[in-house]
């Protein structure tokens, strides 16, 4: 099925199979400080147990962390009711103090950050260098939206009228439900929550059943913050207890705002059982990135480029590069450099391994999935120049594809794991064509040094955000969000807190002119 040349290539890898097994078998235990490691729910400031309990467990082993309280519709209703009281006093406070516990916030994680990344490691199978800058990413969001929540601004229209002022104000929506995903388990919700609450909203958290333990550990650190009870909440649940508990986060009524990052096919799903009451919606769904880099390119730049942009996180990311379309004039010597680059910087292991760059995937479920396009693609012709297996437990072999085309699978369906797809083209237009020619639009990236073609490739691109010459964007003062069915709403920004504030105009009559 593979090349004497691919099998060749594909040893660098297979020789460190052994070293692998050694270190996903050594005992590695999670230990951090013990008010971090939280396993009940958080509801109206008090830590409860539910009735039932789910494991939480560790990709790289597949040992079991801790056992977890798994919430129903019962502690998701008691949530939104705390929430929904909460709200009546929460939004009377001023701006500048909801600013200073925000602050204080931000100071606890930094405080803490060994800590939590810890957490985000045994529970995700992130690297620990790659934990430490999540946190420092997710803490940046509440010091962001600290610094935002004085600068809700209102208008003051000019009138047509002389006995007349217009005013144009900006007030919170109310209580806002967060859903969020277990590949940034920390970062995607101070990305929601920094924005809610510096607005004047309150939230319900229900964090991936993959990785509650960073949000329970968040909330640790809310309380001793001072944020008053009800403010914030969380209500972890297993796999089997998310529709019934989504199903109340998304049609209550005392919920006005939902924020979801995940699956394309799971916000269609909530943003139809929202439809009925009407609520504010935020989704960050699916991405498919394309990933182009011209002739004009500095190929140096541009490898460093994706392999930053296609391996952090061991590709488990909505936007790491999904497609790599390499123009033909430097085609062969991009994929010998990549090839190059990865046999020297990937090394696979346990995340809290100091060495480790690769961590496994989040499960079993995840690694088949990826293992498949692998398979589908060297079926369909692709040349296996790196890598190509599934590992032990979820871990996947960094992978390296040539010769790819359009009708593969790996072109056609995000992957969400380490494997980089090259596929080959002529034309600029060529490009641009292959690149928006899928119905989801997040990130994409480009590597020109051709100043005109910069500008027309990235006015073409059908995408939310735009990296040129760079493989990594995300950042508090940046926009994130995409178009087509990548999802609706902003986040982060100057334009994030707008998604939890509603527009009041009050017309004041009766003056005399």
């Amino acid at each position: 099925m593979f090349s004497a040349r691919a099998l060749r290539l594909g040893a660098v890898f297979r020789t460190r199979i052994s070293a692998l097994h050694t270190s996903v078998r050594r005992s590695h235990r999670l230990d951090v400080a013990a008010p971090l490691l939280r396993t009940q729910s958080y509801i109206n400031g008090r830590w409860s147990s539910a009735a039932a309990v789910f494991p939480v467990l560790d990709p790289a082993t597949g040992q079991e962390l801790a056992r977890v309280s798994d919430c129903g519709p019962g502690e998701a209703k008691r949530a939104v009711d705390a929430a929904y009281e909460a709200f009546q006093s929460w939004k009377q406070h001023t701006a500048k103090e909801r600013s200073l516990l925000l602050r204080k916030w931000f100071n606890l994680m930094i405080q803490h950050k060994d800590d939590l990344a810890k957490i985000i490691t045994f529970e995700s199978g992130k690297p620990m260098s790659e934990s430490l800058g999540e946190i420092s990413y997710s803490s940046s969001f509440l010091e962001w939206f600290s610094e935002e929540a004085r600068r809700v601004y209102g208008d003051i229209v000019p009138s047509p009228l002389k006995d007349r002022k217009m005013l144009l104000l900006k007030q919170p929506v109310g209580v806002a439900s967060i859903i969020t995903p277990w590949n940034f388990p920390s970062a995607m919700i101070t990305r929601k929550v920094g924005a809610a609450l510096a607005a004047g909203c309150t939230v319900v958290i229900k964090p991936a059943e993959d990785t509650p333990l960073s949000a329970l550990a968040l909330a640790e650190l809310a309380e001793q913050a001072g944020l008053p009870a009800g403010v914030v909440n969380v209500v972890p649940c297993s796999r089997q207890n998310t529709p019934s508990v989504g199903h109340v986060l998304c049609t209550d009524p005392l919920v006005s705002k939902i924020s979801f990052t995940g699956s394309t096919a799971t916000g269609k799903l909530l943003l139809k059982m929202a439809a009925d009451t009407v609520k504010r919606a935020s989704m960050e769904l699916g991405g498919h990135a394309p990933f182009i880099v011209f002739d004009s390119a500095d190929l140096d730049r541009a490898v460093r480029g994706a392999m930053g942009s296609k391996f952090r996180n061991s590709g488990q990311t909505c936007v790491c590069s999904n497609r790599i379309l390499v123009q033909s004039g430097v085609y062969e010597e991009f994929l010998q450099r990549v090839g190059v680059a990865m046999d020297q910087e990937l090394k696979l292991g346990h995340g809290i391994e100091p060495t480790t760059t690769q961590g496994p995937l989040i499960n079993d479920r995840a690694a088949k999935k990826v293992a498949l396009q692998i398979a589908d693609a060297v079926s369909l012709g692709a040349r296996l120049l790196r890598g190509g297996s599934q590992l032990a437990g979820s871990f996947v072999e960094p992978t390296l594809l040539a010769d790819v085309t359009t009708d593969m699978l790996c072109t056609r369906e995000e992957t969400f794991g380490p494997v980089m797809p090259v596929l080959r083209f002529d034309t600029e237009e060529e490009a641009v064509a292959i690149a928006n020619a899928t119905n989801v639009g997040l990130a994409g990236y480009f590597f020109s040094r051709d100043v005109s073609q910069i500008w027309r490739v990235a006015e073409a691109l059908e995408v939310g955000m735009v990296g040129v010459n760079e493989g990594l964007l995300s950042a508090p003062e940046g926009l994130f969000g995409g178009v087509k069915q990548s999802g609706l709403g902003r986040e982060g920004s100057k334009y994030g807190i707008d998604e939890y504030l509603h527009v009041k105009y009050v017309c004041f009559g009766g003056l005399q002119p």
